[in-house]
């Protein structure tokens, strides 16, 4: 008996669609049927002299993959089980509740939305229709993020005393129209990049107590201290004023009582743990990445299979609220209360 096979739209074919293109190829039981861009025609051509495009693991065939550059009429036509949504974000509330309505299960990129209210009314739209929303929190998912979680919750190495995430680059200028600089369509750096630590902090301990953040004038670059009442000192930095040379660093320095979690993606081996006792030591990894992983997840839930539950459109949400209270304090230059 032959099995069918999961349709899959991509809506938004830059740098991210080409990456969740990339990884859906990798999911058994699911094969991208379209691609929707409002710029359709600069896709084909950007494929057309190549093969392959900057940015995108492997070479992409479009050959068996139709090509749309209005989104109702995509659904309409291909009529997909889901989408990946990787458009900018001012978009994301309003095309997630679109394709849900139509009733299509939503992979959205992260961040979730520019507002509160916005991510409400998402979660909203996924509830009346039934289907799953999931927003690509892909740091919840990655590796090494992961068994770090792991690490911490089985306790064998004591308690929390501090932790410090980083986040580096240069500002993204790929995009023809450079949304991202304007935040009122991205929602800055603090949003769009600085966001991956903020949930995966939220993601460890909860929402925080309090937060207070400095943020340069150009907002291009954010410090932020997160205030539990477990006492720890907890902290994350991003920017977007890097260099173009430095390229790209993520990594973090979590202290526990006895143990020290040491990541770095610049380093080899980038991910360490070094016990009060002994050798430093890289733990067994599961394998892939966070794009890979979260793509896996997100499709085990549309097929209805059982899954731990990682993150919720709830959790997306509360981690926009914490961001805009971290920008909220910047702006003040006060702690704000959660």
């Amino acid at each position: 008996m032959l099995v069918p096979v999961m349709k899959i739209g991509i809506v938004g074919f830059g740098f991210m669609g080409r990456m969740h293109y990339q990884n859906w190829r990798k999911v058994a039981g699911a094969k991208v049927v379209a691609i929707q861009d409002v710029a359709i025609e600069d896709v084909k051509k950007r494929l057309g002299a190549k093969g392959n495009i900057a940015g995108a693991a492997d070479s992409i065939d479009l050959d068996r993959v139709r090509l749309f550059s209005d989104f109702d009429k995509m659904l309409a036509e291909v009529k997909p089980e889901a989408v990946s949504i990787t458009v900018p974000t001012f978009l994301h509330a309003d095309l997630t509740c679109r394709a849900l309505k139509a009733g299509v299960h939503v992979l959205c990129e992260k961040p979730m939305a520019l507002t509160v209210a916005e991510c409400d009314r998402m979660t909203a739209a996924a509830k009346r229709a039934g289907k799953v929303l999931q927003v690509g929190h892909c740091i919840r998912f990655w590796p090494e993020y992961v068994k770090t979680k792991e690490i911490i919750e089985a306790g064998k190495y004591g308690k929390l005393i501090a932790a410090s995430f980083r986040r580096f680059g240069s500002q993204p200028n790929w995009n023809p129209d450079n949304w991202f600089a304007d935040e009122q369509r991205s929602g800055g750096m603090a949003l769009d990049l600085h966001c991956h630590d903020t949930d995966y902090v939220h993601y460890l301990f909860g929402v925080p107590r309090t937060v207070f953040s400095t943020l340069d004038k150009s907002h291009r670059h954010m410090q932020t201290q997160y205030m539990y009442d477990n006492g720890a000192a907890i902290s994350a930095e991003a920017g977007w004023a890097m260099m173009p040379t430095f390229g790209f660093e993520m990594s973090f320095n979590i202290v526990l009582e006895r143990a020290t979690l040491q990541y770095d993606c610049t380093r080899k081996p980038s991910f360490r743990v070094c016990p009060v006792e002994g050798k430093p030591f890289t733990p067994e990894l599961l394998p892939g990445d966070g794009y890979s992983r979260e793509i896996e997840h997100f499709a085990k839930l549309v097929k209805g299979r059982k899954v731990p539950t990682i993150l919720t459109p709830k959790q997306s949400r509360e981690t926009i609220r914490i961001v805009l209270a971290e920008k909220e304090s910047a702006k003040l230059g006060k702690v704000i209360a959660l």
